[in-house]
Protein backbone atom coordinates (compact mmCIF):
# COMPACT_ATOMS: atom_id res chain seq x y z
CA UNK A 1 0.00 0.00 0.00
CA UNK A 2 2.81 2.43 0.82
CA UNK A 3 4.28 1.75 -2.60
CA UNK A 4 1.09 2.99 -4.33
CA UNK A 5 1.03 6.12 -2.16
CA UNK A 6 4.69 6.87 -2.83
CA UNK A 7 4.20 6.43 -6.59
CA UNK A 8 1.27 8.84 -6.51
CA UNK A 9 3.28 11.38 -4.49
CA UNK A 10 6.04 11.11 -7.08
CA UNK A 11 3.58 12.49 -9.65
CA UNK A 12 3.16 15.82 -7.84
CA UNK A 13 6.59 17.20 -8.88
CA UNK A 14 5.95 16.14 -12.49
CA UNK A 15 2.55 17.87 -12.59
CA UNK A 16 3.99 20.98 -10.90
CA UNK A 17 6.89 21.09 -13.37
CA UNK A 18 4.43 20.90 -16.28
CA UNK A 19 2.46 23.85 -14.91
CA UNK A 20 5.72 25.78 -14.42
CA UNK A 21 6.57 25.51 -18.14
CA UNK A 22 4.68 28.70 -18.98
CA UNK A 23 2.58 31.33 -17.19
CA UNK A 24 -0.29 30.57 -19.60
CA UNK A 25 -0.61 26.95 -18.42
CA UNK A 26 -3.91 26.36 -16.60
CA UNK A 27 -4.26 22.73 -15.52
CA UNK A 28 -2.29 19.49 -15.63
CA UNK A 29 -3.41 15.95 -14.82
CA UNK A 30 -1.96 12.47 -14.99
CA UNK A 31 -4.65 9.89 -15.64
CA UNK A 32 -4.44 6.10 -15.42
CA UNK A 33 -5.52 3.88 -18.30
CA UNK A 34 -9.03 3.51 -16.82
CA UNK A 35 -9.52 7.27 -16.71
CA UNK A 36 -8.98 7.77 -12.98
CA UNK A 37 -7.10 10.92 -12.04
CA UNK A 38 -3.78 9.92 -10.46
CA UNK A 39 -2.75 13.54 -9.86
CA UNK A 40 -4.17 16.87 -11.00
CA UNK A 41 -3.37 20.48 -10.17
CA UNK A 42 -5.04 23.72 -11.25
CA UNK A 43 -2.47 26.50 -11.57
CA UNK A 44 -2.63 29.01 -8.77
CA UNK A 45 -4.69 32.04 -9.74
CA UNK A 46 -6.65 30.14 -12.43
CA UNK A 47 -10.23 28.99 -12.07
CA UNK A 48 -11.57 25.78 -13.51
CA UNK A 49 -13.87 26.03 -16.51
CA UNK A 50 -15.46 22.70 -15.48
CA UNK A 51 -16.84 21.38 -12.21
CA UNK A 52 -14.95 18.56 -10.46
CA UNK A 53 -17.60 16.09 -11.63
CA UNK A 54 -17.25 17.31 -15.24
CA UNK A 55 -13.45 17.06 -14.94
CA UNK A 56 -13.67 13.45 -13.71
CA UNK A 57 -16.11 12.57 -16.50
CA UNK A 58 -13.84 14.20 -19.08
CA UNK A 59 -10.88 12.13 -17.82
CA UNK A 60 -12.92 8.92 -18.17
CA UNK A 61 -13.70 9.96 -21.76
CA UNK A 62 -10.00 10.62 -22.43
CA UNK A 63 -9.27 6.98 -21.48
CA UNK A 64 -12.04 5.70 -23.76
CA UNK A 65 -10.76 7.80 -26.68
CA UNK A 66 -7.24 6.50 -26.06
CA UNK A 67 -8.47 2.90 -26.40
CA UNK A 68 -10.37 3.79 -29.59
CA UNK A 69 -7.32 5.51 -31.11
CA UNK A 70 -5.13 2.51 -30.21
CA UNK A 71 -7.26 0.43 -32.57
CA UNK A 72 -5.70 2.35 -35.48
CA UNK A 73 -2.07 2.15 -34.30
CA UNK A 74 -1.23 -0.74 -36.62
CA UNK A 75 -2.44 0.99 -39.78
CA UNK A 76 -1.78 4.66 -38.95
CA UNK A 77 0.90 4.49 -36.26
CA UNK A 78 0.55 5.44 -32.61
CA UNK A 79 -0.84 8.82 -31.57
CA UNK A 80 1.85 11.37 -30.78
CA UNK A 81 -0.51 13.81 -29.05
CA UNK A 82 -4.01 15.24 -29.38
CA UNK A 83 -4.42 19.01 -29.65
CA UNK A 84 -7.83 20.62 -29.26
CA UNK A 85 -8.38 24.34 -29.74
CA UNK A 86 -11.49 25.77 -28.11
CA UNK A 87 -12.51 29.41 -27.78
CA UNK A 88 -11.82 29.49 -24.05
CA UNK A 89 -9.04 26.91 -23.64
CA UNK A 90 -6.47 24.77 -25.45
CA UNK A 91 -6.48 21.10 -24.45
CA UNK A 92 -3.53 18.77 -25.06
CA UNK A 93 -3.51 15.01 -24.40
CA UNK A 94 -0.32 12.94 -24.52
CA UNK A 95 0.03 9.17 -24.24
CA UNK A 96 3.04 7.87 -22.33
CA UNK A 97 3.02 4.05 -21.97
CA UNK A 98 1.01 3.53 -18.77
CA UNK A 99 -0.54 6.94 -18.10
CA UNK A 100 -2.27 9.71 -20.00
CA UNK A 101 -1.26 13.34 -19.55
CA UNK A 102 -3.93 16.00 -19.97
CA UNK A 103 -3.10 19.71 -19.85
CA UNK A 104 -4.92 22.92 -20.57
CA UNK A 105 -3.51 26.32 -21.44
CA UNK A 106 -4.71 29.71 -22.54
CA UNK A 107 -5.76 29.64 -26.22
CA UNK A 108 -3.94 32.92 -26.92
CA UNK A 109 -0.58 31.17 -26.53
CA UNK A 110 1.47 31.09 -29.75
CA UNK A 111 1.26 27.75 -31.61
CA UNK A 112 5.06 27.47 -31.73
CA UNK A 113 5.18 27.81 -27.96
CA UNK A 114 2.45 25.17 -27.58
CA UNK A 115 4.55 22.75 -29.62
CA UNK A 116 7.62 23.49 -27.45
CA UNK A 117 5.54 22.73 -24.35
CA UNK A 118 4.34 19.45 -25.87
CA UNK A 119 7.98 18.42 -26.46
CA UNK A 120 8.90 19.36 -22.89
CA UNK A 121 5.95 17.44 -21.43
CA UNK A 122 6.94 14.37 -23.46
CA UNK A 123 10.44 14.53 -21.94
CA UNK A 124 9.10 14.95 -18.40
CA UNK A 125 6.60 12.08 -18.71
CA UNK A 126 8.47 9.56 -20.87
CA UNK A 127 8.86 7.18 -17.92
CA UNK A 128 5.16 7.05 -17.05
Amino acid sequence: MANIASRKNNLVPIVESILDLDPMMRFAAIIDLRGNISEAIMKEGKTSLKSQKEEEHFCKQVAIRRRIRKHYDKSLGPVDYVHIERRRVTQIVLYPKRKTVYVTMEPAMDIGRKLEIIREIKKKTSGL
